[in-house]
């Protein structure tokens, strides 16, 4: 698996307990669709949030967190100027982190990190129901050393391993360093 896979693995664990995982291929094309293996769920490392406030409403089943949030797991950082959780209610409560999520919206500024990697997004969505993974924005940046690729859409069926990078009318970008290939 590369190590653009093993980024997204961990970029999905942090998207709080849900642990699911997202690799990326080693190259696209614009607007193509391109097979993901190694796809897995895992939630064995203990997961910290912080923000300046968290508005738990369980009326509508969700759970704000709103001001700097920052979500760390093992060595993968996620940080988004809002968060927000939706949960079934009668899945458990998410106070105590029983809680069933259906959905995780991330907003304004999305920003995750795991080792030389990052994605920056200015949103974020995920469906827990039908595993869809979504970062959106004027400006999608995925980045793995010195390899880089951008569109506004990055959208990735966990069920299959399907990912496709949009370009929304202009142009991917793809830019790839020959010396980040691993060694044979």
């Amino acid at each position: 698996m590369t190590r653009t896979a093993l980024f997204f693995m961990k970029l999905a664990v942090v998207a709080i307990a849900a642990g699911l995982v997202l690799p990326v291929a080693d190259s696209w094309a614009q607007g193509t669709e391109k097979r993901m293996a190694g796809l897995a769920l895992s939630n064995d490392e203990p997961i910290q949030i912080e923000s300046d406030e968290l508005k738990i409403d369980e009326e509508t089943s969700k759970a704000t967190f709103t001001g700097n949030v920052k979500v760390v797991q093992g060595d993968t950082l996620l940080q988004a100027g809002r968060m927000v959780v939706n949960y079934d209610k009668n899945g458990g409560s998410v106070s105590s982190g029983s809680a069933q999520i259906r959905e995780i919206e991330l907003y304004d500024k999305v920003f995750i990190q795991a080792d030389t990697q990052t994605a920056t997004a200015d949103t974020g969505n995920f469906n827990m129901v039908n595993e869809v993974l979504v970062l959106s924005g004027k400006k999608v940046v995925l980045t793995d050393a010195e390899n880089v690729f951008i569109g506004c859409r990055l959208t990735v069926q966990m069920k299959d391993g399907q990912a496709k990078l949009d370009s929304c009318g202009r142009r991917v970008m793809i830019q790839l360093d020959p010396k980040s290939r691993p060694k044979q």
